[in-house]
Formats: C-alpha cells, sequence, structure tokens
C-alpha cells in the first residue's frame, strides 16, 4: 500500500470518528472526570494565588499552596489521560480522588477564604467524578 494511500485511511477514519469516539456510558464518564478535573486544576490554582497575596504571617497557608500545586498538577495530568482512554486511566483517577480530598480537607479549614472554600468544593466534585472513574 502507497504511504500516501495509508495516510489518506488514517485521516477518513479519524474523521468518522471510529475508535475516537464517545460513545457509551464509560466514555461519557470519561468526559466528566475530564471536565471536573480541569475546573479544579483551575480553581486549585486561583487559590494558590489568592494564598500567596494573604501569605505574609500566614505559616498554615503554605500547606494550603502546597497541596492545591500538587492537586492543580495531577487534575491536569487526569484530565489528559481520561481525554484520551490512556491505559492508567482508572490509576491515576483513583490517586486524583486522593489528592483531591487532600486538598478539599485543607481548603476547607479556611472558612473566612472564598478562593479556598471554591477550592474545597470543587475538590470534593472532582473526587467523587474521579473515583467513579476509577472503578472503571
Amino acid at each position: 500500500m502507497s504511504r500516501i494511500l495509508f495516510t489518506l485511511m488514517v485521516a477518513a477514519v479519524s474523521v468518522a470518528g471510529i475508535g475516537g469516539q464517545m460513545t457509551n456510558a464509560a466514555d461519557a464518564n470519561a468526559d466528566s472526570c475530564c471536565i471536573q478535573c480541569k475546573d479544579c486544576e483551575r480553581t486549585c490554582l486561583a487559590c494558590v494565588d489568592a494564598c500567596l497575596d494573604e501569605l505574609a504571617g500566614k505559616a498554615d497557608r503554605k500547606n494550603c499552596i502546597k497541596l492545591c500545586l500538587d492537586c492543580a498538577d495531577i487534575c491536569g495530568v487526569c484530565s489528559k489521560i481520561a481525554a484520551r482512554g490512556g491505559p492508567l486511566e482508572a490509576t491515576i483517577a483513583v490517586a486524583c480522588a486522593d489528592a483531591c480530598e487532600k486538598c478539599a480537607a485543607e481548603c476547607g479549614k479556611h472558612k473566612d477564604d472564598k478562593a479556598c472554600q471554591a477550592c474545597a468544593e470543587q475538590c470534593k466534585k472532582c473526587a467523587k467524578e474521579c473515583k467513579e472513574q476509577g472503578k472503571k
């Protein structure tokens, strides 16, 4: 088969969505996991920004910042792996759920901070979706 014909066949398969289109409940769950992870990543980074503004004299924010940064990174990776249906999807989803739960617990301690409270709530949503995805 010529190289050009092979390239055209691969392109046709990609355009047709064969093998890549979300068609079942498991794929819909992966999509939901991806959305929650991306939202969680953004919310964690916003929390970091707010905590850095308030850090002066507040050593307790250092742990919050570290957890939010780790959680944001894990959520970003989880979103990417879930989007492509990678073979480690369930593994990273479980790790992501754990990171989100820890981040939510830390951010939840800062009752007076709107960014931390928003982060805690989004982390809880993400943890729930990732736990479901981890069961697949």
